[in-house]
C-alpha cells in the first residue's frame, strides 16, 4: 500500500490514482459544483469575478479548466493566467510572447553549442575498440 501525506490538507491516505485524500476530492467536487453552478447562471464571468464569488482558489479555478472540468467555449470571457508571467490566456499553458522568448533562448543556446568546438569526440577510429578475429 502506498501511503502519502495529502497536498491539501497534510492528513496521511493510502495513495491511488488520485494526489488527495478523499475528504478534500469530496470538498474539490463540491468547488467544481459551485463554480459550474456561477457559470451557468453568469456566461460572461471572468476568473477572478468567479473566484470572488465562489470562494473558490484562482488557482484551483484555472486547475478545473486545464483538466478540461470547466469548458472555456461555454464561458467567453473566462481566461486563466500564464505560467511564466501571469498574462490572461486562453489555450495552452504560456502565453505568445513567453512562448516566443523561451523559443527564442533554446535557439540561442542551440546555436552555441553548435558553434562550440567538439574536442570530445574523436575524429578518426584509431581511438576506438577494435575487435580482431583470431
Amino acid at each position: 500500500m502506498n501511503l502519502d501525506n495529502c497536498p491539501r490538507c497534510g492528513k496521511l491516505f493510502a495513495k491511488n490514482f488520485r494526489d488527495v485524500c478523499p475528504a478534500c476530492m469530496k470538498d474539490i467536487d463540491k468547488e467544481y459544483e459551485i463554480c459550474t453552478t456561477y457559470l451557468r447562471e453568469n456566461k460572461g464571468a471572468i476568473i477572478t469575478e468567479l473566484s470572488d464569488a465562489t470562494g473558490v482558489s484562482i488557482r484551483q479555478i484555472t486547475k478545473f479548466v486545464r483538466e478540461g472540468r470547466i469548458s472555456l467555449v461555454n464561458a467567453p470571457n473566462m481566461s486563466y493566467p500564464c505560467e511564466v508571467c501571469g498574462t490572461l490566456i486562453r489555450e495552452n499553458h504560456i502565453c505568445d510572447s513567453c512562448r516566443g522568448r523561451l523559443q527564442k533562448d533554446a535557439n540561442k543556446m542551440k546555436s552555441t553549442f553548435a558553434s562550440k568546438p567538439d574536442d570530445e569526440k574523436p575524429t578518426s577510429a584509431h581511438n576506438a575498440y577494435r575487435i580482431k578475429d583470431q
